[in-house]
C-alpha cells in the first residue's frame, strides 16, 4: 500500500510538473507574440508621427533649402547662419511685446484693457513669419514680412492679420 501510494504521488507530481512546464512555455510564447505585435504597432505609429512632423516642417526655414540659399548664396561675401538667424529674428519680434500699446506688428488696435502680444512665432522661409497673438481674451494670427538688413538689423512689415471671434 505504501509503495502504491508513493507511486501515485510520484505520477501526480510528474503530471503537475508537465502541466506547469507546458503552461509557462505557452505563456512565454503568448507574451512574446504580444510583444512583437505591440512593437510592430508602435513602429507604424512612430513612422506616422515622423511623416506628420516632416509634413508640418515643410514650411519652415530649417527644412527649406531654397530659403537657406537666400542667406547663404555661393557668390556672397557675407552669409548668415540660419541656426543663429531663427532665434535672432524671433527674439527681435518678441522684444516688441514690451511696447505699452502692444506689439506694433500685430495689426490690431487694443480692444480691451490688455494689450495684444505675440505668443508663438514660426519662421516659414527667408521672407515670411506667421505668429499667434492674444490679449488674454481675443486671439488671432498675423502674417509678417521680414527683412534682414545689411547692418544685421531686422525690419518687419505686417502683411495680413486675422482676429478670431470670441
Amino acid at each position: 500500500m505504501k509503495k502504491s501510494l508513493l507511486l501515485y504521488l510520484f505520477i501526480i507530481i510528474l503530471l503537475l510538473n508537465i502541466f506547469t512546464f507546458m503552461y509557462f512555455s505557452k505563456e512565454l510564447a503568448f507574451e512574446k507574440d504580444k510583444t512583437t505585435k505591440i512593437e510592430a504597432k508602435l513602429k507604424k505609429e512612430l513612422e506616422a508621427v515622423t511623416t506628420k512632423q516632416s509634413d508640418a516642417n515643410y514650411f519652415s526655414l530649417e527644412k527649406n533649402e531654397n530659403a537657406q540659399n537666400y542667406f547663404n548664396p555661393d557668390n556672397a561675401t557675407k552669409t548668415i547662419q540660419v541656426e543663429k538667424l531663427i532665434p535672432f529674428v524671433t527674439e527681435k519680434l518678441m522684444d516688441l511685446n514690451a511696447n505699452p500699446k502692444g506689439n506694433p506688428y500685430i495689426g490690431q488696435d487694443q480692444i480691451g484693457a490688455n494689450k495684444f502680444i505675440i505668443n508663438k512665432v514660426r519662421i516659414l522661409n527667408h521672407r515670411w513669419i506667421i505668429a499667434d497673438f492674444s490679449d488674454g481674451e481675443y486671439w488671432g494670427e498675423v502674417l509678417i514680412k521680414y527683412f534682414v538688413n545689411d547692418d544685421e538689423t531686422v525690419s518687419f512689415e505686417t502683411f495680413q492679420t486675422l482676429l478670431y471671434q470670441k
